[in-house]
């Protein structure tokens, strides 16, 4: 009989790398993350597909950017003919179950309750699940322990918290799963706000001060506009941040990452863990607050840790880029299953046992709008960005582009788009963006992402080609427009 393949897929979110114990912060309490690192595979350099929770998530759980997902905004829903990794897996016989946050669904923040195609219904639990399972009084009361007065004034205890009552249910499925292929997601929504965590976590950086990094006091010259509009909406009067609750949830929710990795170590030890979050937070970086349109290091690069008995080394490293956008592959690659051509990342399996072989020459992201019922922050910023490890270009449709070097410039404070000492790495990086672009079918590309005030030469590759829709499994075969016969390529 060949040999089951397991996975545990671990999502926060709101936690960027620079939180995270293991990634450089030694202030952060994170020891089971950490200690998931000294026995797996720590990706250094692991960025998000899109600096905002629903867009995050499609590149996630589709294996597809948000532009061909259809998930432009938070509250946008997927395509209808878009699949996810649950549907796709439970359709070649895997037990599938993803307990927590889903916000794909293109409701409101909570989500609707109702089970997705492909999971199992008797372990959906999103957080209007959560909601529901309380009188009204305290369902308000949830959403407003965002102190530690509140807390123990209302004798809060980690069985009331959503992360708690998650894990609970995914040591359930893990006990009572053991004899079958089965991919688990456990996605919480801490430590995003309201930040709720029991004692001890609560009071444990009560008196801790978050010291502002340099680029907090970024002066944006030479900066997007938008970003100034931004930043001159928050208060810069100070050098530290304290932020006891969120602090407290960062070390709170990896408490509660601890009790799953430990049910696997107990149920499936064979397992294959994936530990990720959807995005960062600028803590005021550049003088802004929360993600948004803005791909600095603080928001869009994210902890990535991924532990496999046969497959990696205990304390290896990767520090080349990846994206989330390849974990679907690398999921079906190592579940032995045929990847489909619709998706748009590749598999970093051999990465995982060699970390020296480079996945990605480059990877990509993009932003959208933050959502369609509030303007957080500005309402319609797309924005396309490369990154190769080293050198960051972010094309701004509406404003000032920007290329950073993040070896001379790890702070992202010196915008050297008009520089002529990279003008051949800009232009390398453009290109290649403008290939992305084309090849990945982006509903919004055309001849404005080339024409920028900087470009020295125009190719203008926008020239009517049509690009058919890849075979996504699904689906009826595409026809060629011109023949009404399946494509000769």
């Amino acid at each position: 009989m060949p040999k089951r393949k397991k996975i545990v897929f671990i999502i926060t979110d709101t936690q960027g790398a620079n939180v995270i114990g293991c990634y450089g912060n030694p202030a952060m309490k994170t020891p089971n993350i950490d200690r998931l690192a000294t026995s797996g595979l720590k990706f250094d350099r692991a960025y998000t597909t899109s600096p905002v929770c629903g867009p995050a998530r499609a590149g996630i759980f589709t294996g597809t950017y948000p532009h061909t997902a259809g998930v432009w905004g938070n509250n946008i829903p997927l395509g209808k003919n878009i699949k996810t990794i649950g549907e796709r897996l439970s359709d070649n016989g895997f037990h599938t179950a993803y307990i927590g946050k889903w916000h794909l669904d293109g409701f409101d923040y909570f989500g609707t309750g109702k089970c997705p195609n492909g999971w199992d219904e008797n372990y959906w639990f999103d957080m209007r699940c959560f909601l529901e399972e309380m009188p009204p009084e305290l369902r308000e009361l949830s959403r407003q322990l965002d102190s530690p007065e509140k807390i123990h004034e209302n004798n809060i205890t980690e069985e009331f918290t959503f992360a708690h009552k998650c894990t609970d249910r995914a040591i359930d499925f893990l006990s009572k799963t053991n004899d079958e292929n089965f991919l688990l997601v456990v996605s919480y929504d801490e430590p995003h706000g309201p930040f709720t965590c029991p004692p001890p976590f609560c009071d444990m950086y009560k008196n801790y001060e978050y010291t502002l990094p340099e680029n907090a006091f970024d002066s944006l010259e030479n900066k997007p506009e938008h970003q100034k509009e931004w930043a001159a909406t928050i208060n810069h009067n100070f050098k530290k941040i304290k932020s006891p609750m969120y602090f407290g949830c960062n070390s709170f929710v990896d408490y509660e990452i601890g009790r799953v990795t430990d049910a696997v170590n107990n149920f499936a030890p064979d397992a294959m863990i994936i530990y990720t979050s959807d995005h960062g937070t600028p803590l005021l970086s550049h003088g802004l607050s929360s993600k948004g349109p803005a791909m600095y290091e603080e928001t869009t690069r994210i902890p990535l840790i991924i532990r496999q008995e046969e497959l990696t080394q205990a304390g290896s490293v990767c520090e080349f880029p990846v994206s989330h956008i390849d974990l679907m592959p690398t999921i079906f690659d190592f579940a032995n299953i045929e990847i489909p051509d619709f998706l748009e990342g590749k598999s970093m399996l051999k990465t995982l046992e060699n970390p020296k072989l480079k996945p990605n020459d480059v990877i990509f992201m993009e932003f959208n709008r933050y959502e369609v019922d509030h303007d957080g922050w500005g309402g319609f910023q797309p924005i396309r960005c490369a990154f190769d490890g080293r050198h960051k270009l972010v094309i701004n449709l509406h404003y000032t582009d920007e290329l950073y070097d993040l070896k001379n410039d790890p702070g992202e404070m010196e915008n050297l788009i008009n520089s002529e000492n990279y003008i051949d790495i800009r232009e390398k990086l453009h290109d290649k963006l403008l290939d992305w672009m084309a090849e990945t079918r982006d509903p919004f590309r055309g001849p404005i992402w080339e024409r920028r005030q900087w470009k020295k030469e125009l190719k203008l590759k926008w020239n009517g080609e049509t690009r058919l829709r890849p075979d996504d499994g699904y689906s009826p075969q595409v026809f060629d427009y011109l023949t009404g016969t399946p494509p000769k390529k």
